[in-house]
């Protein structure tokens, strides 16, 4: 195991209702996060203006600023989301276009992007994944295809199966533990 200490995940919820199970599952994950992991689940998406690059000069609004920051700030980004009408929800692709900016130097660019989910049918979120990994990878993310986990939530409930909390659980790790020289071996 790589040593983890002092690891920062910054976490965008792809979902905004409070009872939401992918708000549960982030919070699961920051919870039973690895000694030396903190994991900071970035409140405020739904506060975000579209992106409109004419207000993306001089005042940028506050809440891009903060989510500027908080990511900047962070060793890595996980995205938790359901899926809506087969893509990723539009709270978060509108984060990851705030995040890509500036062009080439944004606050996700060369960060390690993994997406974690569930949602109540039988693929689990597949294509908001996808679509998710393909926007963050865009924008100058490093996406850790390991990481990914869509996770079916018809028949089970991801927040108390033991086997969909380890799969979870072990996604965080494998994003955390990752490191570029070891891919380009």
């Amino acid at each position: 195991m790589t040593d983890t200490t002092n690891t920062r995940v910054a976490v965008l919820v792809g979902s905004l209702r409070a009872d939401s199970l992918n708000r549960k599952i982030a919070e699961i994950l920051r919870d039973e996060a690895p000694e030396g992991v903190e994991v900071d689940i970035i409140d405020g998406l739904d506060l975000l203006p579209f992106y409109n690059e004419d207000i993306d000069s001089g005042a940028v609004p506050a809440p891009a600023t903060a989510l500027r920051a908080r990511v900047a700030a962070a060793d890595r980004v996980l995205a938790v989301t359901p899926e809506y009408n087969g893509t990723m929800p539009a709270v978060l692709n509108n984060a990851i276009d705030w995040l890509s900016r500036p062009y080439g130097a944004g606050a996700i660019v060369g960060k390690p992007f993994g997406v974690v989910g569930a949602t109540p049918t039988p693929y689990g979120g597949k294509w908001a994944h996808a679509d998710t990994a393909r926007s963050a990878g865009i924008a100058g993310a490093v996406v850790i295809e390991d990481v990914t986990v869509s996770q079916p939530a018809i028949e089970v409930d991801p927040t108390t199966d033991p086997e969909v909390r380890a799969k979870l659980l072990g996604a965080l790790t494998t994003l955390v533990e990752y490191r570029p020289e070891a891919s380009a071996a």
